[in-house]
């Protein structure tokens, strides 16, 4: 992983946060507002929730908002017409945005795989980025990871997990890492058995028991394929071979993971199940700024517990590990089935145990490839997402 400072010599670092509106978003705006001093909102985007994305312009006052969806960039251009700020329509206006020159680090909490041009694109443009899509290196992580060597590129990653080992690496310079520990909640059905989750709702699977996500993310959690994702994005974030990523379930979530060195030393990084300090610490690297966060304190939770995950009762994390060891376009394949399944499952035409189910069929039935390019995975996705739509 490149691991280097944020080169900035104005006080603010201007930043650039694609998917404003969701819960990722909202959160890092309530994070950049406690530090006016020293981050600045260049640029808001947001795919269709309008009313939201004016009333975070109107706060915020970037120098540009952007709206996905085309067909409310009349709303949004009406509700700015006396803000300093340039309103644009549309993906390609998102990408040429990235070429502006303005901006000092892109947050992209964009949800699935349309985050994936504009992150290629901002490092494309070498702009630093702070990643919490995860789909980005789940779908191209070899692409994505080699431009940002040749661009001399940071991706810092914004995921609690991903952060906890981001932290404990750093200062780790030259000394191998044995094995990366993943740990996950389990979600909402932990210790239920497979039969157990046939008639499950998604209001019951949207019930998660430490965080509080958008609905994709906490369908993932409670499937365990979150942890799956987050397992192939770790193997290209770190450099590290999957072999050496093992996941375990730690239910109160206040380890966010650990790192075992050579020597057989442990380094882990806790706190509450919030994620404000992984989005500033992304923010802010290499610096740690004060907060008035809640403070963490291990005699508020004396027991910490751990137990094996699942994966006979929930078969993603498996699916997410064996797509992973074939690489090519199976890692595409596998988040492009599981988007899709979540959709089907949040809108009652399948069953929660339907999900891992059209997963393999699709990892079965796409052949394998070898995409080179940002269009080709994204060709993938498309014919995935046809075959699981039109069957």
């Amino acid at each position: 992983m490149l691991i280097c400072a944020i080169n900035k010599t104005d006080l603010k670092r201007r930043i650039a946060l694609l998917g404003s509106t969701g819960s990722m978003g909202t959160q890092s705006l309530q994070v950049i507002e406690q530090f006016p001093e020293i981050f600045e909102v260049e640029l808001l985007s947001a795919y269709s929730n309008y009313p939201l994305l004016i009333q975070q312009a109107l706060k915020h006052k970037p120098n540009v908002v952007v709206i996905l969806d085309d067909l409310h960039y009349e709303k949004v251009k009406d509700a700015l017409p006396h803000e300093d700020c340039k309103v644009f329509a549309g993906m390609q206006s998102l990408l040429d945005c990235m070429t502006i020159g303005t901006i000092d680090m892109v947050l992209s909490c964009i949800v699935g795989i349309a985050g994936l041009l504009p992150v290629y694109c901002a490092i494309d443009n070498e702009i630093p980025v702070a990643l919490a899509n995860k789909e980005t290196l789940v779908v191209a992580g070899e692409l994505m990871m080699q431009k940002a060597k040749e661009n001399r590129v940071p991706i810092i990653p914004v995921d609690s997990e991903h952060s906890a080992i981001f932290q404990c690496l750093v200062g780790e310079y030259g000394n191998a890492v044995e094995k990366i520990i993943l740990t996950a909640s389990g979600g909402p059905f932990r210790g239920k058995t497979y039969a157990e989750l046939e008639q499950v709702t998604s209001e019951q699977a949207l019930k998660h028991p430490n965080w509080n996500m958008g609905n994709k993310i906490t369908i993932d959690s409670a499937t365990l394929m979150n942890k799956g994702l987050e397992v192939i994005e770790a193997k290209w974030l770190f450099n590290i071979n999957l072999e050496q990523i093992e996941v375990i379930v730690h239910p109160q979530s206040i380890i966010h993971s650990l790192v075992q060195f050579a020597d057989g030393s442990i380094k882990a990084q806790l706190g509450f199940p919030d994620m404000k300090l992984p989005i500033q610490y992304a923010l802010s690297f290499p610096k740690r700024l004060p907060n008035n966060f809640p403070r963490f304190s291990l005699l508020d939770f004396p027991i910490f517990t751990f137990e094996k995950p699942d994966i006979i009762t929930f078969p993603c994390l498996s699916l997410a590990y064996h797509a992973s060891k074939e690489g090519g376009n199976k890692p595409c394949v596998l988040n492009a089935a599981n988007e899709m399944a979540v959709a089907q499952f949040l809108s009652g035409k399948t069953h929660f145990n339907d999900i891992p189910k059209i997963i393999e069929c699709a990892l079965k039935t796409i052949p394998f490839s070898k995409p080179n390019t940002i269009e080709e995975y994204l060709e993938v996705d498309r014919e995935v997402k046809n075959l699981i739509y039109f069957t």
